[in-house]
């Protein structure tokens, strides 16, 4: 039988550092292909946006005493926006794909101390792309639906006040409480559901399959280690919102338009280079550390080590958990 340390959010993270400290150039090429166009994009996104929005405003001022403009301008700017924010989500939806299927299936070859090939990662994440697509779009669908169920009770609830003959005075503090209470409700409806299906892409990589059932798959694996998926889910949230503050932030009152003063310019370059570099590493341990943790629960439920016997039957291997480098993340013992 197998058995499993009871691993942390430090231990995924040291065992998911360890692998890719092994691998350091391997993971530096899948990084500057596909994280780093997805994390310059992150950066670069909040200043256009801002500049965007302070050329609508400078514009209006200009042609708003024209009539003619006056209805077509809020609709330009809208689309503009709109356009843009398109554009980043297509362009970071296909881009975290790619990193999914090339990282992940870096980091579960470089767990078994397997050769990790270039080619073979790049493969990956092509091949695995449309199985990712697909299983991100069941997961999203059910979202909708979940909301869809929670805006159908909200009108249920404000139709039955008004057939018993009260008013839905939306200024009212009963109203206000139960909006929030809906909320919270909601949004806790997600995470749990979040963190059932955290696994799913490690999965649909790791195991070829795609649909419902890298869902029903991640369901299964993931019990037991909720908890730990939740600090994960907190601790990379928690860093990734810090990173778009600073993105955020006016650093020395930049003012990219003039280009005339060095000094202007360098606040935005630096900005940008150590924002992008930042959000380019934490992506990178994000999707490792999953793909750890991944491993862990199929050892917490006694897969890996039947998998680690069949592969390498008759043959000695020196697995990542026995090179003394990590206190035992996967022990194994039979019985």
């Amino acid at each position: 039988m197998g058995s499993a340390a009871a691993a942390d959010l430090c231990s995924v993270l040291s065992e998911s550092q360890r692998i890719i400290n092994a691998h350091s150039r391997h993971f530096l090429a899948l990084s500057v292909l596909f994280i780093l166009p997805l994390s310059f994009s992150l950066s670069v996104y909040p200043t256009i946006q801002n500049k965007i929005s302070q050329s609508s405003t400078l514009n209006t001022k200009i042609l708003l005493s024209h009539t003619f403009y006056q209805d077509d301008l809020p609709n330009l700017f809208t689309t503009n926006t709109v356009i843009l924010s398109l554009l980043l989500v297509l362009f970071s939806v296909t881009f975290s794909l790619f990193d999914t299927g090339s990282i992940t299936y870096s980091v579960i070859h470089g767990f078994y101390g397997r050769p990790v090939k270039l080619w073979s990662s790049i493969k990956s994440a092509f091949t695995s792309f449309f199985p990712l697509l697909i299983t991100i779009s069941f997961v999203e669908m059910i979202f909708l639906g979940v909301l869809l169920l929670f805006v159908s009770f909200f009108f249920l609830v404000i139709c039955g006040i008004q057939l018993l003959g009260f008013d839905a005075n939306v200024s009212s503090p009963y109203f206000n409480v139960f909006c929030v209470i809906l909320g919270v409700v909601f949004v806790l409806v997600l995470v749990y559901l979040q963190l059932n299906w955290v696994l799913a892409p490690v999965i649909v990589v790791a195991e070829s399959s795609w649909g419902l059932e890298p869902l029903r798959r991640s369901n299964f694996l993931i019990k037991g280690m909720k908890g730990v998926a939740l600090s994960m889910f907190l601790f990379f949230e928690f860093f990734s919102g810090l990173l778009v503050i600073a993105g955020l932030f006016p650093w020395g009152g930049l003012d990219i338009d003039n280009v005339d003063s060095a000094r202007k310019i360098w606040p935005f370059v630096v900005r940008i280079v150590v924002t992008t570099a930042l959000q380019m590493m934490l992506l990178l341990y994000n999707f490792a550390a999953f793909t750890v943790l991944y491993m862990d629960c199929k050892a917490v439920h006694g897969e890996l080590v039947w998998e680690i016997a069949e592969e390498f039957a008759g043959d000695y291997v020196s697995l990542p958990f026995d090179d003394g480098k990590i206190p035992h993340f996967v022990s194994v013992a039979y019985t």
